[in-house]
């Protein structure tokens, strides 16, 4: 990952890092070989430089973490994930921009 504001995500990781965590926290479901999330990677990093200190932002690779996946019923990948307080608030599924990305944290932020 090219930003070092990006956190990653794992199965055993997840329930401290998001759960247990404050404020809001936008959580990129990918995977290496899926084309889409390659897309929307550069957005995740942008919008996790721009939102550094303000807004968690972190990458669960589907693949290696089935627990966390199927719990959040993440079938399509990519999916973004928001959560505010460690409850889940929304859900995009799909290439999405950076505008469309940034106007859900403003809407739960």
């Amino acid at each position: 990952m090219a930003s070092e504001n990006v956190l990653t995500l794992t199965d055993d990781n997840f329930e401290q890092q998001i759960e247990q965590g404050e404020g809001l926290a936008v959580v990129d479901f990918w995977a290496e070989w899926c084309g889409p999330c390659r897309a929307v990677g550069p957005v995740i990093e942008s919008i996790a430089d721009d939102y550094a200190g303000k807004v968690l932002v972190g990458k669960l690779d589907v693949d290696s973490n089935r627990k966390i996946t199927e719990r959040f019923n993440v079938r399509s990948i990519p999916s973004i994930l928001y959560f505010k307080d460690g409850k889940l608030v929304e859900t995009v599924v799909g290439v999405r921009s950076k505008t469309q990305l940034e106007e859900l944290i403003q809407t739960h932020g």
